[in-house]
């Protein structure tokens, strides 16, 4: 199951409180289906959840049917059809509309006067063509109508119940989208899906903490590499130094630090340190190891 489709599951286990919010509700549908016009209401979903769904919530906001719907277990693409006109003309009387006045759709705000008649209205909305990504592969949540004055007045919408959306266009559609984890997470638990919005945090933080690792086990292999470069340098000058004078030429302290090195090339320094007699710190012995380079090199 994808994240998009879970996502819609939560959303339809629970229906509206109030009769104000199925109507709300019912009204993002209406706005974001595939065909709202003086003829014909047309809504198009392939979830299973929303499929479901959808008659009740007509039933409950308009006190009416529809005269197609998909048979049951119908797969795919499913068609909730409306063409009866006393229906039409019912639903369009109680959002304000007159296609005599105009045929353009607008938001009537005055359907979403409380905020649980917004958020209604939102997951209607996000329901009929709205869309989320795997968290596990990225962060988008975008909902798309062909109406641009919806588009426009959804935008003015969101800032008022609390986000602050992006929009674009693509083909005849307008879209209007989150990209930020946060925002997406927030929006999820104020339409009704909060298990969601936990889901998609837990990914995020499971991101950061493996992307954390990662670059700790980069860091390390990188410091990893530096200090076996750094040792076998010292070998290799040990033992240039021991080819042409002989370790016996050395004083008391670097003669016994260049033994350890070539005794021990794999330890660290801190390491290197504690097995000195009596122990040196590492400054210490860093100081002599850079002082027997100094004498190999000339």
């Amino acid at each position: 199951m994808s994240f998009g489709t879970q996502v819609k599951e939560e959303l339809c286990r629970g229906e509206p409180a109030r009769k104000c919010c199925a109507r709300a509700e019912a009204y993002g549908v209406l706005l974001f289906c595939h065909t709202f016009a003086p003829r014909e209401i047309k809504v198009v979903t392939g979830s299973a959840a929303f499929a479901g769904r959808l008659p009740e919530l007509f039933r409950r906001a308009f006190r009416l049917s529809f005269d197609q719907r998909p048979e049951p277990g119908e797969a795919g693409k499913r068609i909730f059809l409306i063409h009866d006109p006393d229906k039409l003309s019912a639903i369009r009387e109680i959002y304000g509309i007159d296609p005599a006045v105009s045929l353009a759709h607008h938001i009537n705000v005055a359907v979403l006067e409380e905020d649980h008649c917004r958020t209604a209205f939102l997951r209607g909305a996000f329901l009929t063509a709205g869309s989320v990504s795997d968290p596990a592969k990225g962060y988008h949540l975008e909902l798309v109508t062909s109406h641009y004055n919806v588009s426009r007045e959804l935008s003015a919408l969101l800032p008022e119940v609390g986000f602050s959306p992006k929009q674009t266009t693509r083909k005849s559609n307008y879209i209007t989208y989150f990209k930020s984890s946060e925002t997406i997470a927030d929006f999820l638990t104020a339409v009704g899906a909060p298990l969601s919005a936990m889901e998609l945090m837990n990914a995020k933080l499971e991101k950061h903490l493996r992307g954390s690792v990662n670059r700790r086990v980069n860091c390390d292999s990188a410091n990893l590499d530096k200090a076996v470069d750094a040792a076998l340098g010292q070998v290799e000058a040990i033992e240039r130094y021991a080819s042409v004078h002989g370790l016996d030429s050395l004083p008391d302290k670097l003669r016994e630090t260049a033994a350890l090195r070539m005794d021990h090339p794999e330890l660290t320094l801190s390491q290197l340190a504690a097995l000195c007699d009596p122990p040196v710190t590492k400054s210490c012995l860093n100081h002599r190891l850079r002082k027997l380079m100094e004498l190999a090199g000339r």
